[in-house]
């Protein structure tokens, strides 16, 4: 059974859309002879109803110390790997994948839906390169966070910092440009 986490007029941050909103409606969802709802989901005004997964207080952002809208939007992902089973072959038959008879998606959506995944066939032609790219992409959110903290730490302290540890800084600042700032974004061939 549900209980609502949230209220009516109640200022929320909204993870998949990534934009703070009020509650304007809590919609429980009944089943007949139960007494309590099945689950409940929120109205926040933005075109679709929101589970409570997606949503976050406003009191649980202001604990975040001293957080900003990127670090807070990081730490919101839970991009995890899932282990799809692969339906053309079966563990039998791939007994030198690293996960005989499943492949790796990862999920980088609180529902399951979105994510990144590979066809069966370059799967097969190297599983373990695939394993290790799942792994890289699933940690990505928290790589981006440890490249912002070295690159606040050495803003802070500029003229402190060794030549290596520069070298690392100037690396980490090239990587956030390259996700946060759009128009250093390759451009695409118009065809």
């Amino acid at each position: 059974m549900a209980k609502a986490l949230f209220h009516k007029s109640q200022r929320v941050y909204v993870k998949p859309v990534g934009t703070w909103a009020l509650v304007e409606k809590v919609l429980p969802h009944w089943v007949k002879d139960v007494e309590e709802p099945l689950r409940v989901t929120y109205d926040v005004g933005l075109g679709r109803e929101f589970t409570a997964g997606e949503l976050v207080s406003e009191e649980v952002m202001r604990r975040r110390e001293g957080g900003n809208s990127a670090d807070d939007a990081v730490e919101l992902e839970n991009w995890r790997i899932y282990r799809a089973k692969n339906r053309w072959q079966d563990g039998d038959e791939v007994a030198s994948h690293p996960y005989p008879g499943t492949f790796p998606v990862v999920m980088t959506d609180e529902n399951d839906w979105g994510g990144w995944r590979v066809p069966g066939s370059e799967y097969d032609r190297d599983p373990s390169k695939i394993e290790y790219q799942a792994r890289l992409i699933m940690n990505a959110p928290r790589m981006l966070k440890v490249c912002r903290q070295l690159s606040e730490y050495a803003s802070r302290h500029s003229g402190e910092l060794p030549e290596e540890l520069q070298k690392a800084v100037r690396n980490c600042q090239g990587i956030l440009r390259h996700v946060y700032e759009v128009g250093d974004s390759p451009k695409i061939a118009a065809e």
